[in-house]
C-alpha cells in the first residue's frame, strides 16, 4: 500500500514538473526577422527544391545524384530541426549543451558538403534525350549553389557568434 502512494506522488509530481515546464515553453517570433533566421528559412524553401527537382527523375541511375540527394534531404531535415530549436527557444532550456559550437559545426559541415554537392551536381547534368531530367537537375544545380551559399552565410555568423562566446 505505501508502495502505491509513493508512485502515485510520483507520478502526480512528475505530471506538474512537465505541465509546468510545457507552459513555459517560449515562441521567438523576432527570430525569423534576423538574417541568420531568413537565411535558415532560405535553406529549407531553396533545400526542398533542390531535391525534389532530382527526386522527380531517375537519379538512381546516377550514384552522383544519389550523393546530391542524401546531402540535401539530410541537411533540409536538420535545418528544420534547428528552426524548431530557434524558433521554440529550446537551446535556452538545454544549457549544458554549446549551441554556438554546435551551430558552428553544423552549418560549417553544411556549407563545405553542399558545396562538394553541387559541384558534383552541376557536373553531372549531361545533355540527353530526355529534356526533363536535364532540366530539373540544371534547375538543382542552380539551387543547391543558391543554397550553399546561404549555409556560407550562416557560417559566419555562426562564426562571429562562437568566436563572441569564447572570448568571454
Amino acid at each position: 500500500r505505501p508502495r502505491s502512494h509513493t508512485v502515485t506522488t510520483t507520478s502526480s509530481s512528475f505530471t506538474a514538473n512537465l505541465s509546468a515546464s510545457s507552459s513555459t515553453l517560449a515562441y521567438d517570433r523576432e527570430f525569423l526577422r534576423t538574417l541568420p533566421g531568413l537565411l535558415m528559412v532560405a535553406e529549407i524553401v531553396l533545400g526542398l527544391l533542390v531535391w525534389t527537382l532530382i527526386a522527380g527523375t531517375e537519379y538512381f541511375l546516377y550514384p552522383a545524384f544519389g550523393w546530391v540527394m542524401f546531402v540535401a534531404v539530410f541537411y533540409w531535415v536538420l535545418t528544420v530541426f534547428f528552426l524548431i530549436i530557434y524558433m521554440t527557444m529550446t537551446y535556452t532550456r538545454i544549457p549544458q549543451v554549446p549551441w554556438t559550437t554546435v551551430g558552428l559545426c553544423f552549418n560549417g559541415s553544411a556549407f563545405i558538403l553542399y558545396l562538394i554537392a553541387a559541384i558534383v551536381d552541376a557536373s553531372s547534368v549531361t545533355k540527353e534525350l530526355d529534356s526533363h531530367n536535364y532540366n530539373s537537375w540544371a534547375a538543382s544545380s542552380f539551387f543547391a549553389f543558391v543554397v550553399t551559399s546561404c549555409y556560407a552565410g550562416n557560417t559566419y555568423f555562426s562564426f562571429i557568434s562562437w568566436r563572441s562566446r569564447t572570448l568571454q
